[in-house]
């Protein structure tokens, strides 16, 4: 007898990703899923297939098909297997939501019991929790297998420029068409003559192409290699150095290089054909006015000094140097120490030399005095 009260979704999800063969196939949940609602008297007024993996939220085909429940457009679901919906706590969190708020009246899956009631809820929650931790035990059984590969001196991905995948040894070898670019690429950048720009050019130039996209590179992918240890000999994975068993093809000494040019890059440099002068006073005052930076400026074989006016105008005028210089000669002169002081000050530092010189003097004669003494002793 067909249930006239609830309307069906029905979702089929297989990401390309998913290890897991015994998952089948969409067109295989398709096929089940609308046997079962049949015989189940089920009426499903939509079918959701998507083929992208659950472990993080943000799949456009459940969102919609949330936002529909919500709407009222259905009161249940259809699915193989809870993890179908959800494999991360914040997706499975909004199907228990939709249940809790009656959104969701009935979850049908051919492979697991729900019933909308406190222990059907919890069993649920159970499901995607179990979902969740799959997914994060596969996680970390993938990196603990990754990170036994580094410490075996092995490089456990796609090999970079320069190298290749050696599919019998399990290992990456140099690949000689493209060594030689590489190490070109290190002795570049280290003379400090090119910027990644002008290096990209230049290798273009000279035939460089990437790897299987058998195109040119792109300025990150420069500075990408640029930046990359395993060429002089360590793998890095999530921060970490391991030591590898590859050839490297620069030394380090060349690697250092490369880094020390990137941050020299990356301090501002002043523009070319403007060097900042010399002058005295810049970025000395601000200006009493309106608070901007004063700077100098020649005019005519005068230094003058203005305020930039960079937050409003402003009428302050323009000063020469020298007036500048002459109000700052006065001020000190209002601060500095009268004659007869300052020569007595000079007075008692030259007398504390003095005196610390002599008793310096005086200890020296003291030990010199005990020396022969000992050696008059150790003699007899």
């Amino acid at each position: 007898m067909q249930n006239l009260t609830k309307r069906y979704f029905l979702y089929a999800r297989k990401s390309t990703d998913e290890p897991d063969r015994q998952i089948l196939s969409i067109e295989a949940q398709l096929a089940e899923l609308r046997d079962y609602a049949q015989k189940n008297g089920l009426p499903v007024v939509r079918e959701f297939i998507e083929s992208k993996t659950a472990k993080e939220p943000g799949r456009d085909i459940f969102n919609d098909m949330v936002a529909q429940l919500e709407q009222g457009a259905a009161q249940g679901i259809v699915a193989w297997h809870p993890d179908r919906l959800a494999r991360n706590s914040i997706d499975g969190g909004r199907i228990i939501y939709l249940v809790d708020t009656g959104k969701i009246t009935a979850l049908k899956f051919p492979t697991f019991w729900f019933d909308p009631t406190p222990q059907g809820k919890f069993m649920l929650s159970i499901a995607f929790g179990q979902s969740k931790y799959y997914v994060d035990n596969l996680s970390e059984n993938v990196h603990r297998g990754l990170r036994q590969k580094l410490r075996n001196g092995t490089w456990p991905g796609r090999a970079p420029l320069g190298y290749l995948n050696d599919l019998e040894t399990r290992t990456i070898v140099p690949d000689k068409d493209r060594v030689e670019f590489v190490r070109k690429i290190f002795e570049l950048y280290a003379s400090g003559n090119y910027s990644l720009a002008e290096l990209r050019r230049v290798m273009n130039g000279a035939g460089l192409i990437g790897g299987r996209q058998r195109g040119a590179l792109s300025i990150s992918n420069y500075q990408y290699v640029l930046q990359n240890p395993i060429y002089y000999g360590l793998m890095r994975f999530r921060g970490e150095l391991y030591e590898g068993k590859h050839k490297p093809l620069i030394t380090k000494a060349l690697f250092d290089q490369c880094q020390e040019m990137f941050k020299r890059k990356s301090k501002p440099q002043p523009k070319k054909g403007k060097a900042m002068k010399p002058f005295v006073y810049r970025g000395a005052f601000r200006c009493a006015s309106c608070g901007c930076f004063i700077t100098t400026e020649t005019q005519k074989g005068h230094n003058y000094l203005h305020c930039t006016k960079r937050k409003q105008p402003c009428s302050e005028p323009f000063v020469r140097e020298e007036e500048v210089d002459k109000q700052v000669r006065d001020l000190l002169k209002g601060v500095s120490l009268p004659a007869a002081l300052a020569a007595e000050a000079l007075y008692n530092i030259d007398k504390e030399e003095l005196e610390a010189a002599q008793a310096a003097e005086r200890a020296a004669q003291n030990l010199r005095d005990n020396l022969v003494i000992l050696t008059d002793q150790l003699g007899r």
